[in-house]
């Protein structure tokens, strides 16, 4: 049985979001969160469903990396939800999460927290988390998107000082930020609020209303990075994110619109 407590998560909820809530499950232990949903039906439009873990073991990142996380350490989340129509730029769609995720945080009193294009959540320099968004389509008119994160709230020393990446020095952890960190049942009601609110934002209006926040909270903006893609790879200064939140990267006169590739820091 997990340690985390599925009726306070709910009991914590907007009232309209529990009312739209189908499915609300905590695992102990699963493969992933992601995977789960994306194997059960599909919740009605409008309506969601939420899976909760102390521990994946097959924790999934962007291009089927792995997710690394150890057994009540970490806190890890995916919502299913099923738009009324399909949206324009789903590709946007993790960076709209991923300003979601810091609102969420931000209200749990985790402040301090940028984010990583296209979809980590970086604090003090280290990563604190992940996110994937992924979309099953059903026939012409509507999508399903499941949208994930993981979360490192209390991670072994061995963990984080095996977890040093060519992009940041370290891991890191909530435990690591704030004197008292939040519970996982009140950050996951917090997540599960604000993913909600971002995917009906992002329905009507696309990217567009998280733009500004996005590049509020940029931490690769100005640095010097290499992007490596399956043809090749570029080198630059990150510029930020366009209207569509491609990353712009600016070498001598030229900025190029990056859609997707894996982020290296020149100075790492």
């Amino acid at each position: 049985m997990s340690n985390i407590d599925a009726t306070a998560i709910h009991d914590s909820l907007n009232s309209d979001v529990a009312a739209k809530l189908d499915q609300l499950e905590v695992f102990a232990e699963i493969d992933s969160t992601n995977s789960y949903l994306l194997q059960q039906p599909a919740p009605a439009a409008g309506k969601h469903r939420v899976a909760i873990a102390d521990h994946q073991t097959a924790g999934r990142g962007r291009q089927n990396r792995e997710w690394i996380s150890a057994p009540g350490a970490s806190l890890c989340l995916s919502l299913a939800y099923t738009f009324s129509s399909r949206p324009d730029n789903l590709p946007g769609l993790t960076l709209a999460i991923g300003v979601a995720a810091v609102n969420a945080l931000s209200e749990t009193g985790v402040d301090g927290v940028d984010l990583k294009w296209p979809n980590d959540i970086v604090a003090r320099d280290g990563k604190l988390g992940g996110m994937l968004a992924e979309a099953q389509f059903r026939g012409d008119a509507n999508a399903t998107v499941v949208a994930g994160i993981g979360l490192n709230v209390d991670l072994p020393v061995t963990l984080i000082q095996d977890n040093a990446s060519r992009w940041s020095q370290r891991a890191t952890d909530l435990n690591s930020l704030v004197a008292t960190p939040p519970s996982r049942e009140i950050i996951s009601g917090a997540l599960i609020d604000n993913f909600v609110k971002a995917l009906r934002i992002f329905e009507t209006s696309g990217f567009g209303p998280f733009i500004e926040s996005w590049r509020h909270h940029d931490w690769l903006c100005g640095r010097r990075i290499t992007v490596e893609q399956t043809n090749g790879s570029i080198s630059g200064t990150a510029s930020g994110v366009d209207d569509d939140g491609a990353l712009l990267l600016r070498s001598e006169d030229t900025i190029t619109r990056i859609i997707s590739g894996s982020i290296i820091l020149d100075n790492s």
